[in-house]
């Protein structure tokens, strides 16, 4: 099971590979706090959690983020994404790994010349594109989890409330970036995959028997 400093080392080496391959034009380095028993790798913006949370419109809840740089990296398009794992001795207890794309995609597809040889552009210009935020949550907090109504680890789509989608495991940081480069910016995946640093770690299963009988993602 990846260990905290394996955790950071990756996102460490991935922000740097997007960098590197101009797939991000601003971005912050993960945070490490090893506090005795507990360690936490996250950015190192200055962001307030609980807001994103609230009940607000989307675009007030990406301005915040962006205001407030609460955020790893943030995309040629303007998708913010956070990455955050929090361990108890070494053993992950929950991560929130989020994709906030852009509210107003107006310049791309009002002008899709200007940006259509662009791979990083490329899967955002059409006009039929709705976008809405992704969230893969794990939290194996004894009280917090109950079976298939709350997974360990699950995904949520579009900020709704009770969307909580079982998935098999936690992700790596590895894991998640790779499956939002794949699913929305395949052109630039494509183009990039082998210039992406390669990780092999992965968590163990968290899902458990019953919630594989319901519609579930596998890791």
């Amino acid at each position: 099971m990846p260990q905290p400093e394996i955790i950071r080392s990756q996102v460490e080496r991935l922000t740097a590979d997007f960098i590197g391959l101009g797939l991000c034009n601003s971005q912050n380095f993960p945070s490490f706090k090893n506090d005795g028993n507990f360690q936490e790798v996250s950015y190192s913006g200055t962001g307030d959690l609980s807001f994103v949370l609230k009940n607000q419109p989307y675009q007030e809840i990406y301005g915040e983020i962006l205001r407030t740089n609460a955020y790893n990296l943030k995309m040629l398009d303007g998708a913010l994404i956070q990455l955050m794992y929090k361990f108890e001795n070494g053993v992950l207890k929950c991560h929130r790994l989020a994709f906030f794309p852009s509210p107003d995609l107006t310049e791309y597809q009002n002008n899709p010349e200007v940006y259509e040889d662009d791979e990083i552009y490329a899967d955002i210009v059409m006009r039929n594109i709705v976008v809405f935020p992704i969230r893969f949550d794990f939290d194996a907090t004894e009280g917090v989890y109950r079976e298939i109504d709350h997974p360990k680890s699950h995904l949520t789509l579009g900020q709704y409330k009770n969307c909580r989608i079982p998935v098999s495991a936690p992700l790596t940081p590895y894991a998640f970036l790779a499956f939002l480069l794949r699913n929305f910016y395949h052109t630039a995946f494509k183009k990039h995959t082998n210039s992406i640093t390669l990780f092999d770690e992965v968590f163990e299963d968290s899902i458990f028997p019953s919630e594989k009988t319901i519609g579930h993602f596998i890791i």
